[in-house]
């Protein structure tokens, strides 16, 4: 708990480089205007479609009572208004993950962790490619939860559960992706699986928190770059690797 909190107050120390803040907003930004257009544009199809289909359902229960109608039509609103916030955030995520981070990151490592070697364990490719499986598991965690979410408190506890997953799977390869060798980011990406779900699902809720929820996602990711390059500094003193030294000019290792 003490790494995620250190983290957290890391990320938050981030904020104060303009160059940092400025990848942290403009991923939310992009991913609340589209959904928000499409929502506008959508809202009535949508929640027609939800009541036709629970009509069809629960049909008699429903014409039965005005008040059960009525009460209905106001958790279908709520659990479509739900609905969109892991979309948004699935959105800015991968605009994260694949654009936005990258560039923070070796922003972040060359003045936070100067002395960590590149290995270069990663790629851009291999970046895109996992943020894409990524938010492609999402998407089918999320359609088979749909039913659910029409239960008061499961669509949250069932958003920040797969927001969560999301963080870990999606960022905990950025993250390392330029500073580990291939066998280190496995290791760490498994040894640590439990403390990034935490660290991912804390990330999570501040989707839930208006305003901030628009820098959620790229907060998500700087997060877990602090938490990971931390974790790599460590295990690497541990294994006895000499650590650079940051007051000497160093070209950073590539392979071939």
């Amino acid at each position: 708990m003490r790494s995620i909190l250190l983290a957290f107050g890391r990320t938050l120390r981030s904020l104060a480089r303009r160059e940092v803040l400025w990848h942290l907003l403009w991923p939310g930004l992009v991913a609340t205007v589209l959904w928000t257009a499409v929502g506008i544009l959508s809202w009535s199809a949508l929640v027609a479609l939800v009541m036709r289909w629970l009509v069809e359902w629960f049909g008699g229960w429903l014409d039965a009572s005005t008040v059960a109608g009525a009460v209905t039509l106001i958790f279908v609103k709520l659990a479509i208004a739900l609905a969109f916030v892991p979309l948004i955030y699935l959105t800015a995520a991968l605009i994260v993950a694949t654009v936005a981070l990258p560039m923070m990151l070796e922003r972040v490592a060359r003045r936070d962790y100067p002395d960590l070697e590149l290995r270069r364990g990663g790629s851009n490719t291999g970046s895109v490619v996992n943020a894409l499986g990524a938010g492609g598991l999402f998407l089918v965690g999320l359609l088979v939860s749909l039913p659910f979410w029409l239960l008061p408190g499961v669509g949250l506890v069932v958003s920040v559960v797969l927001t969560g997953w999301l963080n870990q799977r999606a960022f905990g390869y950025d993250a390392l992706m330029l500073h580990a060798d291939p066998a280190e980011m496995r290791h760490l990406r498994t040894a640590l699986k439990m403390p990034m779900l935490v660290l991912g699902g804390g990330a999570a809720l501040l989707a839930y928190v208006p305003l901030v929820n628009i820098v959620a996602p790229a907060f998500a990711g700087l997060a877990f770059v602090h938490f990971l390059l931390e974790a790599l500094r460590r295990e690497r003193g541990a294994a006895g690797v000499t650590l650079l030294d940051p007051a000497q000019p160093t070209l950073p290792r590539t392979t071939s």
